[in-house]
């Protein structure tokens, strides 16, 4: 059965108030495309979950469609400096961050995957984070090594960006995977956009390539350069007269504005 629908359609799954999961990995293979799409339709009240988040976090904030954001890194990480719309949203008190280190995001959506309440981490016994994140302690009934307890996090909804699917909703990754196929399994919907849709026989001929099955996944949408102005592995590099543009804007309005030039 094709799962192939328009932008458009796919987006509109989303509700206000969800959690969304956004794939790819600062500025690599995320989703734009289906984020520009959602500041369209002026969601509400989301919840973002990232590992390591860029220009897909601070648009989303600049436009006020986010109500929180749970990510271990969010910032550029390169010429383009820090996320200001993000960091203006959390000190205006208007997004709340929900401070992760990158480990435990992957914990709490493997966590879900397992269907688990919660997973135990070792790696963060001293860290300030345990105190500032409210992070709980569980107790090693074998050994009685106190480990932390990481809440699992299931989102309602998961956006993964990939270079090739199909119809049904296989999907394919060139490049690094970041935490695409965590996403994809622990999320309860899966939206996946494509630079290409290709014939269901290419999956066959290499079943074990399939990096996202189709039980997975609720819609399908083909957008060629869907990730820019990030870049897409083995397809186009960051579109910087783009960001360079969007680092200069102040305003919501002029943000509603940068969206509707694509």
């Amino acid at each position: 059965m094709s799962k192939v629908t328009s932008i458009e359609k796919a987006i509109n799954i989303i509700k206000d108030g969800d959690s969304v999961a956004i794939g790819g990995n600062v500025l690599h293979r995320v989703s734009h495309a289906a984020v520009r799409e959602i500041i369209k339709q002026q969601k509400k009240n989301l919840e973002i979950i990232k590992t390591a988040g860029a220009h897909d976090v601070d648009i989303l904030c600049a436009a006020g469609t986010v109500e929180s954001v749970s990510a271990g890194y969010i910032s550029y990480e390169t010429e383009y400096g820090l996320c200001n719309h993000y960091r203006k949203a959390v000190e205006n008190g208007e997004v709340i961050a929900k401070e992760h280190a990158c480990y435990t995001v992957i914990s709490g959506l493997r966590a879900a995957i397992q269907g688990i309440p919660f997973i135990p981490v070792r790696g963060m016994t001293g860290s300030d984070l345990i105190e500032a994140r409210g992070f709980k302690f569980v107790k090693d009934p074998y050994s009685n090594e106190e480990l932390v307890a990481v809440q699992a996090i299931q989102p309602d909804v998961a956006i993964i960006h990939v270079q090739e699917a199909d119809s049904r909703g296989n999907a394919r990754i060139s490049g690094p995977k970041y935490e695409d196929v965590l996403m994809a399994k622990s999320a309860k919907k899966v939206i996946i956009t494509c630079e290409k849709i290709v014939s269901t026989e290419t999956f066959n001929e290499c079943p074990q390539c399939t990096d996202i099955q189709e039980f997975l996944v609720t819609h399908v949408v083909e957008v060629s350069d869907g990730a820019k102005p990030g870049s897409c592995a083995g397809v186009y590099d960051i579109d910087r007269e783009k960001l360079n543009k969007f680092k200069k804007l102040k305003t919501k309005e002029d943000v509603i504005n940068f969206v509707n030039t694509y």
